[in-house]
């Protein structure tokens, strides 16, 4: 019986069931390219229909065949034409094409960004109002308008009249040009504004000519007596003129001063042009005087706050008109990943054994009891894998006493991983880890779904896992500064950098942040090609952005180095400290991008196994990682180094002193614990994700979260398939010291802005690529490589430093004769 009911419960399920129909790409492309081509016909025909409609509409109008149509689509052409546009919308009709070629191309191509409810929606919009007015404006011509367009048009002005009816197209045409093209009155306003500036501008400029031509006839008319007069004066003026130039360190102008008092060399009056208002404050009077006179100190001082006043007004301007900066605009509709594509690996809730908890207590009680120890009070908090009690011993009691019974304990419970806290920070308490028999798994989904972690603010937050009270445990990348991580093999330390990872992934655009990858093993990281194009950084013409090899480690680092120079530079430009003061006065606008200033994203560079690189590079490695440790601090580079060994030559003093931050899973020794926690109990933790966080001050158990492979790599495919840059993130592209010995003096593989570079260096005496960015606008690696060529053909002399380099040519005729020599030679 209950075999005829299941079959029949069958049947009836696949009576039931509707066949299933998906459009696969094959269908998309052949749909596409039918509605593309459909449209390219109809906007034929629709063209035709304008020249030939009054030719064809006897023929569309009668059954029988008068005369072969003239339509360009022949019948098909003026049928259609004449049912859409005559007898329908009129000549608005005409969006019918675009939107059906359209939305081809969008089938065709499968492009993302277009919105083709969007597009219908404003076509018909359009496509009304476009009948509504023809029909209004141009009654007489039924084509214009079509007869759709007619009948609307006597139903509404039936109703509301005919100025009701122009008052409603004026208000159509608001809603499309407020909604859709995004046109507001600011705007407009704006744009006349800009109009008037330069129509009086233009009209100033014209004044200023007619005067200085003016002036120029006047003075031709000057007696022979007179100009022999100013001949004597301009040839006193041109000697003191010249006695001035020897004393370029006291006064240096930049616009033309001419002093009214010949005799008072102290004096100065600025007589700047009345131009038009786009004028820089800047220009009009930019005069350096380094002069013992208190009163001309205290006037350049004042024209300097003006100037920064009006910076700051400006960009006030440019945000009330255009807003901050947003660096996220370029990927605005990139989207973060859900907390879906992560799996729950366990309940997330502790199960407490009340005969564990009670067995356990007896167990230490007794075993204290067994020394003479007195235990005034015990408490436990249950954690995912392991248990602390927390005893207050009687009075009298030694506290060293306890901690040497850590072997007793761990043997009277028979278990694995006792860790004695005598005392706990903060607390009257002596502490006693137990590892649970049943250890609980602490998913990557709860602890990224947790409040504490969504709602964190921090500049890069990282959720390790969850502490022994069950809480999950959120910190800051950009307040460690840098991490050292190190566990024996099969511990969890390539499941810790994955946690570090997914957990900025789900936090922070691919505009906030990149990352280098180092990955000796080859196999780790590389699930994480998939974003290169949205978060990875790399060397210019390399291939591959994740590192296997140990010489690009090598460059990458010493490229990591000039990346950090160039920051603190710009830092220094801004008169700001940190890279979080440089991104926000980015956003409001008060820095230049014209003078090298962009948006700085944080860098994070993750090394999974550093003994390797140790063992193979060495000191060639120890020496940038030790550099950006110290400094990278403040520009928004922060390292992250995992290694399995964490001896004393491995992770040397230099390293530890600039990691604070240090995380250890379960190591062998005791030895390796005081290695990277400078503390024991590394080595008495029970595998699996259990591990120790200090940042300087406690020691912190916690139970890392656990995020598996097809987890990290469903993540990095839904970013992979959204809209990327055109490229990963390029760092400055760096030459070993082979390259830069061999450094070629040719003049065919020379820069094109060569000349012109020499030509800014030698006028300002200051050989720096910082003076070529700003001066000619370039970007810093091309900069860069034109310094290498001036240092090459004897311009500018070596890098000394912090220091500008040398230039070792006076004057432009010297260069123009250095050059020539060279082309000659």
């Amino acid at each position: 019986m209950a075999k005829t009911k299941s079959k029949k419960a069958a049947s009836k399920a696949k009576k039931t069931a509707k066949p299933k129909f998906k459009l696969t790409r094959k269908h998309h492309i052949i749909l596409g390219s039918f509605l593309f081509f459909f449209s390219v016909g109809l906007l034929v025909a629709f063209i035709s229909f304008l020249f030939t409609w009054q030719l064809d509409q006897s023929i569309v109008t009668s059954n029988q065949a008068v005369s072969e149509p003239k339509n360009w689509l022949s019948m098909f052409g003026a049928s259609i034409s004449h049912f859409l546009i005559f007898k329908g919308f009129g000549v608005a009709m005409f969006s019918l094409p675009f939107m059906l070629g359209l939305t081809g191309l969008k089938l065709f191509l499968n492009l993302e960004n277009l919105k083709l409810l969007n597009i219908w929606f404003w076509g018909c919009y359009v496509i009304l109002l476009l009948s509504l007015s023809m029909s209004y404006f141009a009654n007489d011509f039924p084509v214009l308008g079509g007869i759709v367009g007619f009948e609307l048009h006597e139903l509404i002005t039936n109703y509301i009249g005919a100025i009701g009816l122009l008052l409603l197209l004026i208000f159509m045409l608001i809603v499309y040009l407020v909604a859709r093209i995004n046109l507001t009155p600011e705007k407009v306003a704006q744009f006349f504004n800009k109009k008037s500036q330069s129509v009086q501008a233009e009209f100033q400029e014209n004044t200023n000519q007619n005067a200085t031509a003016n002036q120029s006839q006047d003075f031709t008319n000057i007696n022979s007596e007179e100009q022999s007069a100013s001949d004597e004066v301009s040839d006193n003026d041109s000697a003191e003129e010249a006695s001035t130039e020897t004393q370029a360190n006291e006064v240096e102008f930049e616009n033309s001063l001419e002093p009214k008092n010949q005799n008072s060399s102290s004096t100065v009056s600025t007589q700047p042009e009345q131009n038009s208002t786009e004028t820089k404050p800047q220009e009009t009077e930019k005069v350096v005087i380094k002069s013992k006179d208190d009163d001309l100190g205290m006037e350049v001082e004042a024209a300097k706050e003006e100037d920064e006043d009006d910076v700051d007004t400006k960009s006030k301007k440019i945000v009330e008109n255009f807003g901050e900066f947003d660096p996220t605009l370029e990927l605005s509709n990139y989207q973060f990943p859900s907390t879906d594509l992560l799996e729950d690996h366990g309940s997330g809730s502790i199960k407490i054994d009340q005969a564990e908890l009670e067995a356990n207590k007896n167990k230490i009680v007794d075993t204290l009891n067994n020394y003479k120890i007195g235990i005034a009070q015990i408490k436990a908090t249950v954690g995912p894998t392991v248990t602390l009690y927390e005893i207050i011993p009687e009075a009298g009691i030694r506290i060293s006493k306890i901690k040497n019974l850590e072997d007793d304990i761990a043997l009277s419970l028979s278990a694995l991983g006792i860790r004695i806290i005598a005392p706990i920070p903060g607390k009257g308490t002596i502490g006693i880890e137990v590892p649970n028999q049943n250890p609980a798994i602490v998913s990557m989904r709860s602890v990224a779904a947790s409040n504490k972690f969504q709602n964190a603010e921090m500049q890069l937050p990282i959720a390790f896992g969850k502490t022994i009270s069950n809480e999950t445990f959120v910190v800051d990348l950009a307040k460690m500064p840098h991490l050292l991580m190190a566990g024996a093999t099969g511990q969890g330390k390539s499941v810790g950098l994955n946690v570090i990872l997914t957990s900025l992934l789900y936090q922070k655009h691919p505009a906030e942040v990149k990352f280098i990858l180092v990955d000796p093993k080859k196999v780790e990281l590389t699930l994480f090609n998939k974003i290169e194009r949205h978060y990875l950084a790399k060397l210019p013409d390399t291939e591959e952005a994740i590192i296997t090899d140990n010489t690009k480690v090598i460059d990458t680092l010493n490229s990591l180095c000039i990346e950090m120079d160039a920051r603190y530079d710009l830092l220094k430009d801004a008169m700001v400290r940190n890279i979080s003061e440089y991104n926000a006065k980015f956003k409001k606008r008060k820095l230049n991008p014209e003078n090298g200033h962009r948006y700085l994203p944080y860098i994070v560079l993750v090394v999974d196994e550093f003994a390797d690189l140790i063992m193979t590079a060495g000191k060639e490695v120890e020496a940038p990682i030790a550099r950006l440790a110290q400094l990278a601090r403040a520009i928004g580079i922060h390292l992250i180094i995992a290694t399995q060994r964490p001896s004393v030559n491995v992770i040397t003093g230099m390293i530890k002193a600039n990691f604070p931050a240090r995380i250890a899973f379960r190591v062998t020794s005791k030895i390796d614990s005081r290695t990277i926690l400078d503390a024991g109990g590394a080595d008495q933790l029970i595998g699996r994700g259990d591990m120790l966080f200090t940042q300087g001050n406690d020691l912190i158990r916690l139970q890392c979260a656990f995020v598996d492979t097809p987890e990290v790599e469903k993540i990095t495919e839904f970013i992979g398939s959204q809209k990327a840059y055109p490229d990963a993130y390029q760092l400055p592209e760096y030459s070993g010291e082979d390259s830069q010995s061999t450094l070629a003096n040719d003049i065919d593989e020379r820069d094109k802005l060569f000349e012109q570079a020499a030509e800014v260096i030698v006028t300002a005496q200051q050989g720096s690529a910082s003076l070529l960015q700003r001066k000619l606008k370039l970007g810093y690696n091309r900069a860069g490589r034109i310094i290498d060529q001036l240092e090459a053909a004897g311009i500018v002399g070596p890098f000394e430093g912090s220091k500008a380099r040398q230039v070792n040519v006076p004057d432009l005729m010297a260069l123009k004769q250095l050059l020539e020599n060279e082309k000659n030679a």
